[in-house]
């Protein structure tokens, strides 16, 4: 069993970063990756992405980006395809507990009938989905996947992918799989983690279905391994219990591969902070803002030095952060913190003093605690992180109270 141990500024998953510090985690992970296949002594191969025509209307056989964009007209937000998502909830609701499934296919004839109907009904809301049984919906799933025209695992990555396979042991594997996630584009990451917390459940109902985490990796892996009908090739891959042993890792461990690392975190807000710092160069208007800063950090210095005479006063004049609460009646909060002082702290004070009005004046909504600014473009806090230390490390940041962004 393996954990990620806690630190000061908490986790931080795939989802609670803004698209622009993603983009950067990408880049991060690229040069880690390659430095890690590097040092194993694995050549890092890449497959080029050929542009041929693709669908760009219907549900199978389309890109998922042009699916979300589609998706996005109907349900603005969408991360997901929303016939995935159907698929996914309509199993859960009739096939979670029934013997074989993912295992045992349905009726080809019928699949493809369904298929048609799905495509000329699905985005109308006139698709009867009571005629659908678990097993046609689990043949769906598995068609949606295999007809996508580029990889869910992508084109690109496929072959890093295929050579998890030729590390050991299981914890180095991990660690590449674990930069590979952060650098599949977010469409592919949605839709992958959507699909783990799916088999992740049928797993647990291994009692009543007869299917193992072995069971359920075997039947996955040849449609996330496959593209239009071409497998990985032998040498990348050994066999689909290769493959099946990488599904299994994939399933088993993605609450820890989707969680951003902590060095990464570190690396995007001096990114961040460079980016400003070179805007900043140049202008006179620049430079004032570069003397105010100087200014600034003076007095900074000498509150240090007053903190030695007197550091209660040191404490109180540093440690206090206002929260910006939009949705909530009383809209901020000065809040002073200490060394113990946590993010769950907060909400419980927010929810605390304002549920009443803002339960009954909005429809409520579960509330997070966000840095938004500074050397970071957004980030939606873990409620165990410890706000005085990350006050310190993003000393500029705005503090909003609000819901999740989808």
């Amino acid at each position: 069993k393996f954990n990620i141990l806690p630190t000061k500024m908490g986790r931080t998953r795939v989802g609670d970063l803004s698209p622009e510090d993603m983009k950067k985690i990408g880049y991060i992970s690229l040069i880690e990756l390659t430095a890690y296949y590097d040092a194993l002594g694995i050549e890092l191969k890449r497959n080029r992405t050929v542009r041929n025509k693709v669908r760009e209307s219907g549900l199978f056989g389309v890109p998922l980006t042009t699916l979300l964009e589609n998706d996005q007209k109907k349900a603005p937000g969408s991360k997901v395809p929303l016939v995935f998502r159907k698929l996914l909830a309509k199993l859960e609701q009739t096939g979670l507990q029934t013997e074989g499934i993912l295992r045992v296919p349905g009726s080809a004839s019928r699949v493809k009938q369904l298929r048609q109907e799905l495509e000329a009904k699905f985005y109308e809301d006139t698709f009867d989905w009571d005629q659908v049984r678990h097993n046609d919906a689990a043949g769906l799933l598995k068609m949606f996947i295999r007809e996508l025209p580029h990889p869910l695992l992508t084109m690109q990555h496929l072959p890093a992918f295929a050579a998890v396979e030729n590390i050991s042991p299981s914890k180095m594997q991990l660690q590449a799989l674990h930069l590979l996630i952060m650098l599949l584009p977010e469409p592919n990451r949605d839709t992958l983690k959507a699909l783990l917390e799916f088999l992740i459940k049928v797993v647990a109902n291994e009692e009543k279905n007869r299917m193992s985490l072995w069971n359920v990796s075997m039947i996955v892996a040849p449609n996330l391994f496959m593209c239009r009908g071409k497998t990985a090739k032998p040498q990348e891959m050994q066999g689909a219990a290769g493959a099946a042993h990488l599904v299994r890792l994939l399933i088993k461990y993605q609450d820890l591969l989707w969680v951003v690392p902590c060095f990464m975190i570190s690396q995007v807000r001096k990114m961040n902070d460079a980016a400003v710092n070179k805007k900043h160069q140049g202008s006179d208007k620049n430079k004032r803002k570069l003397l105010r800063r100087w200014n600034a950090e003076r007095e900074k210095s000498e509150r240090n030095e007053l903190s030695v005479l007197c550091p209660q006063l040191s404490d109180i004049r540093e440690g206090v952060i206002r929260v910006h609460a939009p949705l909530h009646a009383k809209v901020s909060m000065a809040i002073l913190l200490d060394s113990e002082t946590k993010a769950r702290d907060v909400m419980a004070r927010f929810e605390c003093d304002n549920s009443n009005a803002s339960r009954s004046s909005i429809r409520w909504q579960k509330q997070y605690l966000y840095e938004v600014g500074g050397n970071i473009g957004e980030r939606c806090l873990d409620p165990e992180a410890y706000l005085l230390d990350l006050h310190r490390v993003n000393p500029n940041c705005e503090w909003v109270f609000k819901p999740r962004t989808t």
